[in-house]
Formats: C-alpha cells, sequence, structure tokens
C-alpha cells in the first residue's frame, strides 16, 4: 500500500481517512520532516509540535476557500506537505525551491506571507472584515503562538477583533504551558460545557428571564453578572479573552486528533470571535527535540568551518569580558537569548539580562529609560527584527542622544531563511537618524573592537553583522591599527581602482584584487567599517589615486552606503567614477548565503568582473537585475 502520505493529493484528501489513518500519517508526516530538516536545516520543533493541529484545521476548514494564517510561519512544513506540495518538499530552503515560510506565489493554500510574529491575528482580522463587506462566508483563522502573545501587535489586533465583534477563529498554539491534572480536568470539563450550544442558549434566555422581572429584574442580572465574574475569573483560564470579547474554548490536547475537531467544529459555528486554547508539546514524535525544544527550534544545514567561532559567539564571549569591566552594561533581548549568542550572559549576569519576548518597540524604548538612567544597554536583536521598531528608535533614542548600542545580528543575507529574514534595509534606515553612528566589522576581532569603542561614544551606536562564521580567525584579521571613531583603514593600495568595502565582503574584495592583479591591474581594498560617520580624510587621499571606485555592500543599494559614497563624492566635487554593488531592492530569495552573494555578483568573481566592467566604463552582466 504505501506511505499514506504519498497518495496525498491535497486537503480534500484527508476528510476520507478514519482516525487511525490520521494518525499514521501524522507519524509519516513528522518522519519526512525530521528526514528534511536534517538533510536542509531549518525549524524542526516547532514543525512536530504542530502536525494534529494542522490536520485538524484541514479537517474542519475548507482552504484555499477558507483562510488560514500562521502567525511566524516557520510552523507550517505539514502545511505543505498536505496541500499538493509534497512533491516538491526535499528542495525546502534550498536555491529555487520550497520557502521555509508560507509564500502565497508558492500556493493559494498560504493565504498571507508571514515570517515575523504577532501579524496572523491582524491579518486575519482584515480578511474577516474583508469577507464581511463583500457578504461572503468562509471562516477566518488565525494560528499563533503562545510567544507571538507576547507582541503589542497581536494584543492591539485581539482589542479591535472584540470591538468589531466579527466571526474571526484564533487558534492559540501553546506550547510552553503545563496543565495540572486537576486544573487541566476542570478545564476540560469547563470547555465542554462552554462550547455546548445548549449552554449559550440557555445563559442568554436565563439573562432575558432576569430581566423581565418588575423591579428588581436589572438588578439581579448585573448582581449575577458579577458574581459570574468572580467566579470565571476563579476557574476559566480564558477569562482575559472572554474580556477581550472572545469566547474562548479549551484548553485542548493539540496531539489528540479527535478533541482537535470537535473543538474547531464548535468554533466554526458560534458566532463573534473565539478563541481555541490548544496545548501542544514542541519537538512532539522526537526525543531530542522535546527534551530541547530551544536547542532543536532552528536546525543548521551543513557544519560551520572548523575552528571558527560565528560573529554571535564572538559577541557574546566579548559582552561577558566587558561585563567585568562595566558594572552598569546591561544586555536587552526579544526572545532570541541564545540566537544573539547572549545566553552565557545571561547565566551570569541574571540580573543585568532582560528578555521582553517578541517586542522589540518596547525593548528599544525600555532600554532608552535604561540609559536615561545611567545604564549601558546593549539592544540585540536580527536586523530583519528591530525594523518594527524604526520609531522608538528615532524618537525614543536618537532624539534625545541616548546611549543605547543596537548589536545588529543576522544582518544583510541570512541565507535560507529568505527574504522575510534577510536584513537587508538597516544601513538605509540606520545612517539618517541624528546622532547614530553605524559600525560594519569586517571580521570577529573588529566585533570586538567596536564593542569596546561604542561604550565610550555618547550617543546611540549600531554595530551590524552577518550570520554565520567569522571569514578568519580573531588573531589574523587585517588590520592597520587601533579603531578610532568614524575611521576607515586602507588593506590594500592600488591606482588602477579601489573597492570600497563593508562587512565581510571586505575579503571578498581583497579576493578580487589579487585576481585583478594577476590581470596586470592594481586595485586598493579599503575597509569602510564606519557607514556614519564615514571618513572623509581618506576618502579623499584614495580619490586622488584611484579613479574608479566599486562600493560594496550587503544591504539594499537605495540609502545604503554605496548612496552615502556618492553623497561624499558630490559634497566633496571628488574626480571618480562609483559604481555600486549590493542587494537588489526586489526581495531576495533563499539559498545558502554563498549562492546569493554569487548570484548578485557580491563574490570575489564577481567583484573583480563589477571592477573590469567599471575601468572599462562598462556595466556588469547582472545590471539589469538590479543589483548595481
Amino acid at each position: 500500500m504505501g506511505r499514506i502520505l504519498d497518495r496525498l493529493e491535497g486537503p480534500e484528501d484527508l476528510k476520507r481517512l478514519n482516525i487511525r489513518a490520521l494518525e499514521q500519517l501524522a507519524q509519516e508526516i513528522r518522519d519526512t520532516i525530521i528526514q528534511t530538516v536534517a538533510r536542509n536545516g531549518g525549524h524542526l520543533a516547532p514543525n512536530l509540535g504542530v502536525v494534529e493541529l494542522t490536520l485538524a484545521l484541514h479537517l474542519v476548514f475548507d482552504s484555499p476557500r477558507d483562510r488560514i494564517v500562521w502567525d511566524v510561519g516557520h510552523q507550517t512544513y505539514a502545511h505543505k506537505l498536505i496541500t499538493g506540495r509534497r512533491a516538491r518538499f526535499a528542495t525546502l530552503r534550498r536555491r529555487g525551491g520550497l520557502s521555509g515560510y508560507p509564500r502565497p506565489s508558492e500556493s493559494p493554500h498560504d493565504h498571507f506571507g508571514t515570517g515575523h510574529a504577532s501579524t496572523a491575528i491582524s491579518a486575519a482580522l482584515g480578511m474577516a472584515v474583508a469577507r464581511d463587506l463583500a457578504g461572503e462566508d468562509h471562516a477566518v483563522v488565525a494560528v499563533v503562538g503562545d510567544g507571538a502573545l507576547t507582541g503589542g501587535m497581536a494584543l492591539e489586533a485581539l482589542n479591535h477583533a472584540g470591538h468589531l465583534a466579527v466571526d474571526l477563529i484564533v487558534v492559540l498554539n501553546d506550547n510552553s504551558m503545563s496543565i495540572a491534572p486537576t486544573l487541566g480536568a476542570l478545564a476540560g470539563y469547563l470547555a465542554r460545557v462552554r462550547s455546548d450550544p445548549t449552554y449559550h442558549r440557555v445563559k442568554e434566555e436565563m439573562e432575558q428571564l432576569i430581566k423581565r422581572i418588575p423591579r428588581v429584574g436589572d438588578g439581579l442580572a448585573q448582581m449575577a453578572e458579577r458574581m459570574k465574574g468572580s467566579l470565571k475569573y476563579l476557574v476559566v483560564p480564558g477569562m482575559l479573552f472572554e474580556e477581550l470579547g472572545f469566547t474562548y474554548l479549551g484548553p485542548v490536547d493539540g496531539h489528540n486528533l479527535g478533541a482537535l475537531q470537535r473543538v474547531l467544529t464548535r468554533a466554526r459555528e458560534i458566532r463573534g470571535p473565539v478563541l481555541v486554547h490548544a496545548v501542544t508539546k514542541k519537538g512532539r514524535g522526537y526525543r531530542p527535540a522535546e527534551e530541547s525544544p530551544e536547542t532543536y527550534h532552528g536546525v543548521a544545514s551543513g557544519a560551520a568551518p572548523k575552528g571558527l567561532p560565528t560573529f554571535s559567539q564572538v559577541f557574546g564571549n566579548k559582552m561577558l569580558q566587558l561585563a567585568a569591566n562595566y558594572p552598569r552594561l546591561v544586555a536587552v533581548v526579544a526572545a532570541m537569548p541564545e540566537g544573539t549568542g547572549l545566553g552565557p550572559f545571561s547565566k551570569q549576569h541574571p540580573h543585568r539580562f532582560f528578555d521582553v519576548g517578541i517586542a522589540e518597540q518596547h525593548a528599544v524604548t525600555f532600554a532608552a529609560g535604561l540609559a536615561k538612567e545611567g545604564w549601558r544597554p546593549v539592544v540585540a536583536i536580527y536586523s530583519t527584527f528591530l525594523q518594527r521598531a524604526y520609531d522608538q528608535i528615532a524618537h525614543d533614542v536618537c532624539l534625545q542622544q541616548l546611549p543605547v548600542i543596537f548589536a545588529l545580528d543576522r544582518a544583510g543575507l541570512v541565507g535560507e531563511d529568505g527574504p522575510t529574514h534577510h536584513g537587508a534595509l538597516d544601513l538605509c534606515y540606520l545612517r539618517s537618524l541624528p546622532h547614530m553612528v553605524v559600525m560594519v566589522p569586517k571580521d570577529g576581532g573588529e566585533l570586538e573592537q567596536m564593542l569596546e569603542l561604542a561604550l565610550s561614544v555618547p550617543g546611540p551606536v549600531a554595530i551590524r553583522y552577518p550570520r554565520g562564521a567569522v571569514p578568519v580567525p580573531l588573531s589574523t584579521g587585517q588590520r592597520t591599527g587601533a579603531l578610532q571613531l568614524g575611521s576607515w583603514e586602507v588593506l590594500r593600495e592600488g591606482t588602477d581602482g579601489a573597492f570600497l568595502a563593508t562587512g565581510p565582503l571586505v575579503y571578498e574584495a581583497l579576493a578580487a584584487a589579487e585576481m585583478l592583479e594577476r590581470d596586470g591591474l592594481r586595485v586598493a581594498v579599503v575597509n569602510c567599517r564606519f557607514v556614519e560617520p564615514p571618513d572623509f580624510e581618506t576618502a579623499a587621499d584614495v580619490a586622488t589615486k584611484a579613479p574608479v571606485w566599486v562600493t560594496v555592500e550587503d544591504n539594499v543599494l537605495w540609502g545604503g552606503f554605496g548612496s552615502r559614497v556618492l553623497e561624499m563624492v558630490q559634497e566633496a566635487g571628488w574626480p571618480v567614477r562609483v559604481v555600486r554593488k549590493g542587494l537588489p531592492r526586489d526581495p531576495v530569495e533563499h539559498g545558502t548565503r554563498q549562492e546569493l552573494l554569487a548570484d548578485l555578483g557580491l563574490d570575489a568573481s564577481g567583484l573583480r568582473a563589477a571592477m573590469m566592467a567599471a575601468l572599462t566604463g562598462g556595466e556588469p552582466p547582472w545590471a539589469e537585475a538590479g543589483a548595481s
């Protein structure tokens, strides 16, 4: 007979399976996810935890007619497998293959593109209102994790949904809270009573009956309402959601297909906003992931270069060293203590470490408050997530010139996570802000220097660095002297042209310059480690020697480092030709970082070709793709 999964063409096929076949299918899905993630990398524990929930959603709802919006999106592997993408699942996260996140362009079953947390309820509410405006009657479901509810946007959406009272189902995938046996039994009983249509009908009839009692009816009704509320606060875990205007159903075992189908079917029948509380276990079915869900949350593909630490590890280790000498140094993260390298810091200095949850806006202004009172906060947030706090950076930090240090991990191309996670915009949105110093280390040693320097700057500082291993050992990085604020360094002299490069791409530029030397050309390489303030003195000196410049950055070209160089040339009137190399404005798809750099002409071979074209007055072959 073979696997059930191999015979599945779409979610409608699920409805022909009995419970035993569905349970077998759940195991086949888990096996496929484990095998694929082991080979390709990806999010393992979150996806293993939602297999039954995914099956139940597609059993009860009719996608794509009914809209299912997955918050964050890193929990959709089972969803992809049962919505017609099984044959391509082996290409997950590979260049040209399936995305690791929902992509409307990939399937009509992906109703909204998600990669950041706390967005699904807002999007689903918009879809529900759009449905009602059009006079349609399909269901709209948002699937959110308990972590996403720490984000203010999710709470704002819940509040608005309760106010509008539209038909909307929010499924809370709770994979961190455990339910004690007594509380679980009581809550399960209450959930059954509250999901029974008889309960709602009797409740409404009793309220109307009491109000019709002469003279005392309204008073009795108000007293009954107060008593009902006080009792519910004691025994009903969903009272918060009830106060926001939701009908609360649950908790329900998120791995019990029968229970999930029953509660979701009832949720579909209830008018107004409904919240279904499903309790799941992250990493379900794979013991290592169950026992260490944080470790197996995301699994990298391939091995890191031997002996080379990641930028995140260098940052975390340096923070530990600095903490000993700076007693007022504190660290702030937004639900990523291990991902940012601050796990050891959190353990050694628990009172100087603050994880605010998925709440980047709050993290920034919280840090501003710390800085205002004389502390030195370092806010470690992935570049793509810091985009969410632009106003807080501008209004709460920069306008007041507060000494907050931003450590932007995963800046530039992050590889297989794709366009929702590429940190492609930070140079654009940071360099224009008042008082902001923007640093880009080329290697781990320079990152360490920049952290030390940042603590002496009397205003805001941003240090952006990529995901993955540093390009060279800490002790052997190219260096010409001590790091001074606003200083560039000339790593290689040249008179034919010059690469003005940022970050680890400096090493690609050095390799390209060596190739060009074999072609008989002398090309300089400048490490432009400060995007703001830039080094006009060094740039002026290079302009007198090299008439053609190629700027190199791992950031969108429009408004990025290359644009800053063009502004410098225009202000100073230097007689140089500038060709910019960086990321296009159109989203860059997923693939390994090295594959993407090669595609965009940002590896050594591509930069060599760009310089050759610039020196001859031509354009590199990928110019029409928007990369130059």
